[in-house]
């Protein structure tokens, strides 16, 4: 057994021990915790509480998972996650993906603040990621590779499940919700992106970005677990407005889409199989 798993295995037995196993996993960004606020007979474990679970620093990240059910699901939420920028590890960065797939789930709905770079988004829209762009300069599968996690060379075609995009469409549909879909860009930061690197994001193809996400996405892969990704249109990006960026912005924008996020993901986790 390699170290992570040594690790994911210390801290799974904790939680066990006192939430039991949850069949889908969330991870909540900047801003969108509040969500955990809907499940039903829930356990809260603060992350300090939780073997090798790194602690954001990161305003709007509260550190916390919470266990409980929504509909007829188990679901764990983490209310927050650690950073690059904040000098953490690629393998520290994704610590809690490879726990929530060691404590059972099988589905990933990973949720971020962004950036917006195609002129048309506006903030408090909510796009779909259809596909990522890792510009962060490492990789969370870096190093030896732990044939219990998964395979050496993880195939990335579908990282984000085109089912689960297709079921977030018929929830919006529902809902009277309009929904974007891109490429997320996912960079190192913590400084916001100049208006020339947000040209060359364009020019590679990315409709949003931000500073989590992809290294996440590569472990849920590499793990076999099924993602759908949802960024917060918070901002748009240096050079698309006049507005100076701040983190300000960004957890008091996403406070504002709260509603219609937190009905598409109650609509998603209703229908997910």
């Amino acid at each position: 057994m390699g170290v992570m798993m040594e690790r994911v295995a210390k801290a799974k037995e904790a939680i066990e021990a006192r939430a039991g196993s949850p069949e889908v996993a969330m991870v909540l960004g900047s801003g969108l915790g509040g969500f955990a606020d809907r499940l039903e007979d829930a356990t809260v474990i603060p992350y300090s509480e939780i073997p090798w679970m790194p602690v954001s620093t990161v305003s709007g990240h509260s550190g916390n998972l919470v266990i409980g059910r929504i509909s007829d699901k188990r679901v764990a939420a983490m209310q927050g996650r650690a950073h690059l920028y904040e000098g953490r590890s690629a393998q520290e960065v994704v610590f809690g993906t490879r726990l929530m797939a060691g404590l059972g789930a099988k589905t990933l709905i990973i949720t971020n603040a962004a950036g917006g770079i195609d002129p048309s988004f506006a903030p408090g829209d909510l796009m779909l990621i259809t596909d990522q762009l890792n510009l962060t300069g490492t990789s969370s599968l870096l190093g030896p590779n732990d044939e219990m996690l998964g395979p050496r060379f993880p195939d990335m075609t579908h990282a984000f499940d085109p089912e689960l995009i297709a079921e977030a469409e018929r929830v919006a549909a529902k809902l009277d919700l309009s929904l974007r879909h891109g490429v997320y860009a996912g960079l190192l930061g913590p400084a916001y992106e100049t208006p020339a690197e947000v040209r060359m994001l364009k020019t590679l193809g990315a409709d949003a970005v931000g500073m989590s996400t992809v290294l996440e996405v590569l472990a849920a892969r590499h793990m076999g677990l099924r993602v759908l990704g949802i960024s917060c249109i918070t901002n748009l990006a240096a050079g698309l407005s006049d507005a100076p960026l701040s983190h300000d912005e960004v957890t008091e924008t996403a406070a504002r889409a709260r509603t219609q996020l937190e009905g598409l993901l109650l609509g998603v986790l209703e229908g997910i199989r």
